[in-house]
């Protein structure tokens, strides 16, 4: 049979070749460093036979994500059967997944296994890697599998079982002693792994529902090589150093609290201020493009969700129902319904279109409470949200005018590391999509053909898109490496059609038009995450909460260091005096823990020059500088932004 791989070439083979021996065909140095392979777009175990013609990818740790998953689950399995010789009977299996960073495996466990036993786990580890022993894979008949993870004691296996569709093959891994329920892929023996790593445990619920039992969760991580494991810790450390939940609660930018409730974080005046500038930057930039912002309620009646099909499709994200009076409301979890009626309230022609409605929109959707995460993850959010309602011939030109204004902002803010995603739906998927081929093949062929005429790389995603229509999104890489997501730009024909929104054309007649939906800076909770990460909480000057901190060395120089001040406040710099009875050092390692742009440093050498002595949060010592000449240069710095 004929094998197409990855570069085009084609090879022939023995029908039913491993996907193992397919690599050793190509290269021995390839069969050893081969994880999975990806069999007619599917990744399959190494031990896969190819019955017919195919293409086929042999992946690797290193050339694929799919690659490196398969190393982790093996890993996975590892560290399961390591804990189970040490911990025997006391130990329940559950699930033990890889993740985008590694694994992590939930044991059901009669006492709390402590941080101080990882090192002992992490030596049985190696000493099964040692062991090399070979990983089998076999399948049982449903009746034989019940039975065996019953004499097993491994009740939640059996569960799993149980629940599997008829007629599903039911697959095992063996390991020395060590057997588990699992599709795979695994690789060859435990020796194939290296370098591993318990990095941590904690509280998870059997299935993520908070009605089952708790479970312990391990999390790992494994590195064909020493110096990738090395590095992976070097990058995790500078994540702990960047965390905005622990910079934010150093920098009182917000906080949370219990009484309030999880997700729910509060906004501290330098936080709050930080907020505030970003609304008025994103508003000035948007109303000189012609956005109408409006404010709408966050309360809304289950109606209108039913009406928009986000109740269909979105309901399980939404805060329970709240009955009052012979109405049901319920939070909103976005702002798209209001926005239609907003439309529907005048009647409008084709001359009016495109019409820009804009607002700062706050939302709320139900996030587990394992899930939520300081500023990134929350339950309540702010939206920089707008729905622009268009013709069919006026598309292009507004998606190529929010593609330009997203540019603009990350321009602004120095943003590089960024791809744009086109997100569609996945057509098997019918629960989350709208059923309407017509629609979604439309809405995805113009929005992919727009992206070529405008010259803008992309990549496709399945599965990403709304439920109701493709997304142009865009993905940013995070001073750490994550990938998420900030800015988005949606093509939706079905909201038009579900409120029956109308234009007049030039033809006299009723026509249905277009929303583009769009979030430039996305949720302001999750951009400001995003900047404290980026930043380390060193702001650029325009956004810094407090932009200047004025120094005075004595109790005698208050007074001048007071009229600096309100020379700064003329030109509303944000400014502060500490005048606290401490040593001039202490107060400028205060204002550098702070962050703060500016110091300036007055004692009676300033004062009596008219000078004010400049510290710079970048640049250190710049030193003495006139009072107006360092009003002039601050002014310039915001202003340079500003424009």
């Amino acid at each position: 049979m004929k094998i197409t791989l990855k570069d085009g070439s084609i090879k022939e083979v023995k029908k039913g070749i491993s996907v193992l021996d397919l690599a050793k065909e190509i290269s021995e140095g390839l069969a050893r460093v081969a994880t999975c392979g990806k069999v007619n777009g599917e990744v399959k175990d190494l031990r896969y036979k190819i019955e017919e013609d195919s293409e086929v990818e042999i992946l690797t740790f290193d050339n694929s994500e799919d690659g490196k998953k398969a190393y982790w689950h093996t890993t996975s399995h590892i560290m399961a059967q390591a804990i189970k010789r040490i911990y025997g009977n006391d130990i329940k299996l559950t699930i033990g997944p890889s993740i985008d960073d590694g694994f992590y495996y939930d044991f059901d466990v009669k006492e709390n296994i402590s941080s101080d036993d990882f090192e002992k786990i992490e030596a049985e580890m190696k000493k099964i890697i040692k062991e090399d022993l070979p990983i089998e894979r076999y399948s049982l008949p449903r009746d034989e599998a019940i039975k065996f993870m019953k004499e097993q004691g491994e009740d939640y296996k059996v569960e799993l079982i149980e629940e599997l569709p008829e007629g599903e093959e039911i697959s095992f891994y063996k390991q020395g002693e060590f057997t588990d329920l699992c599709a795979g892929p695994h690789l060859m023996s435990t020796g194939k792994v290296k370098s591993v790593k318990i990095l941590s445990s904690s509280g998870a619920y059997w299935r993520g529902d908070e009605h089952n039992k708790m479970l312990q969760r391990f999390y790992g991580i494994s590195f064909p090589k020493a110096s990738q494991l090395e590095e992976h810790l070097q990058l995790l450390e500078e994540a702990k150093q960047r965390d905005h939940r622990k910079i934010g609660k150093q920098l009182n930018l917000f906080m949370t609290h219990e009484l309030v409730g999880s997700g729910l974080p509060m906004y501290l005046p330098d936080g709050a201020t930080i907020r505030r500038l970003l609304e008025q930057y994103i508003l000035k930039k948007e109303i000189k493009l012609g956005y109408k912002h409006v404010y709408t309620p966050s309360l809304a009646n289950v109606a209108l969700y039913k009406t928009s099909g986000h109740w269909d499709h979105y309901k399980d994200d939404m805060f329970p129902v709240m009955k009052m009076d012979n109405e049901e409301m319920v939070l909103r979890p976005m702002n798209c319904p209001h926005h239609m009626l907003i439309y529907k309230n005048a009647m409008h022609s084709y001359r009016d279109l495109p019409i820009r409605i804009g607002e700062l929109a706050h939302d709320f959707r139900y996030e587990a409470s394992g899930s939520v995460c300081g500023l990134e993850r929350v339950r309540e959010m702010c939206q920089n949200d707008a729905h622009i309602f268009v013709t069919p011939e006026q598309i292009k030109e507004v998606i190529g005018e929010v593609v330009n204004l997203i540019l603009a902002v990350y321009k602004d803010f120095g943003f590089t590391d960024y791809t744009f995603r086109l997100s569609l739906r996945d057509k098997n998927d019918k629960e989350k999509y709208f059923d309407d081929d017509e629609m979604w093949e439309n809405a995805e062929s113009q929005l992919r053909q727009i992206l070529k005429e405008l010259n803008i790389n992309f990549y496709e995603a399945e599965g990403e898109a709304a439920f109701y229509g493709p997304k142009l999104d865009v993905q940013i890489k995070t001073a750490i490496g994550h990938d998420i997501t900030i800015s988005t730009c949606q093509l939706d024909f079905l909201l038009p059609q579900r409120f029956e929104l109308e234009y007049i054309g030039e033809d006299g007649k009723a026509h249905r038009p277009i929303v583009i939906h769009r979030a430039i800076l996305g949720t302001f909770d999750r951009f400001i995450s995003f900047l404290i990460e980026e930043t380390k909480g060193a702001f650029p000057t325009w956004l810094a909460p407090t932009q200047v901190k004025v120094l005075p060395i004595a109790d005698a120089h208050k007074e001048y260091a007071e009229k600096v001040k309100a020379e700064l406040e003329k030109i509303d710099v944000r400014v502060e005096v500490d005048d606290r009875n401490e040593k001039i050092g202490y107060k400028i390692r205060e204002a550098q823990l702070q962050k703060v742009p500016y110091m300036l440093v007055v004692g009676d050498k300033e004062k009596d020059a008219g000078t004010v002595g400049v510290r710079s949060r970048k640049d250190g010592d710049i030193g003495a500088m006139k009072v107006d000449e360092f009003v002039a240069k601050i002014k310039e710095e915001i202003e340079t932004f500003a424009k």
